[in-house]
C-alpha cells in the first residue's frame, strides 16, 4: 500500500460521521468535475471512471439516509440524490458535461449548507 493510500484509510477510518459526510461530498464532487473535463476533452475511458466513482458516492450518501431521524429532509435529500444520478446517467450516456456541471453545482449547495450545520452545532456544543 502507497503512502497517500495508508494516509487516506487513516483519515477515513478516524474520521467522524460529519468529516465523512464532507469526504463523501468533495469526492463526488471532484469526480463529476473530472468527468465533465473528461467529456470536453474527449477522454471518454476517463470519463467512464469518474462517472462511476460520483454515481458510488451518491448512491452511498442516498442509503445512509435516515427516514426516522431526518424525516421530510431525508426524503427531499433521496429525491435530490436521485435526481442527480440521473443527471450523472443522462450525462454520460449523451456525452453532456452540462449534466455533470448541474449535479455538481446541486453538491456544491449541499456542501456549503451541510458545513455550516456541522459549524452551528459545534459552536452550540461549545457555547452549552
Amino acid at each position: 500500500m502507497s503512502k497517500m493510500n495508508a494516509y487516506k484509510q487513516t483519515a477515513v477510518t478516524t474520521a467522524s460521521r460529519e468529516q465523512i459526510l464532507i469526504m463523501l461530498y468533495e469526492g463526488a464532487i471532484k469526480q463529476l468535475r473530472k468527468a465533465s473535463e473528461c467529456c470536453h476533452s474527449k477522454d471518454f475511458a476517463g470519463k467512464g471512471v469518474a462517472v462511476g466513482k460520483a454515481h458510488d458516492i451518491i448512491n452511498e450518501l442516498s442509503n445512509s439516509l435516515d427516514f426516522k431521524v431526518g424525516g421530510d429532509i431525508a426524503k427531499n435529500l433521496e429525491r435530490l440524490y436521485a435526481f442527480m444520478v440521473e443527471q450523472i446517467i443522462q450525462g454520460n450516456l449523451n456525452n453532456d458535461p452540462a449534466r455533470f456541471d448541474a449535479a455538481r453545482k446541486l453538491l456544491e449547495n449541499l456542501l456549503d449548507g451541510w458545513k455550516g450545520a456541522i459549524e452551528q452545532l459545534k459552536q452550540n456544543k461549545a457555547g452549552a
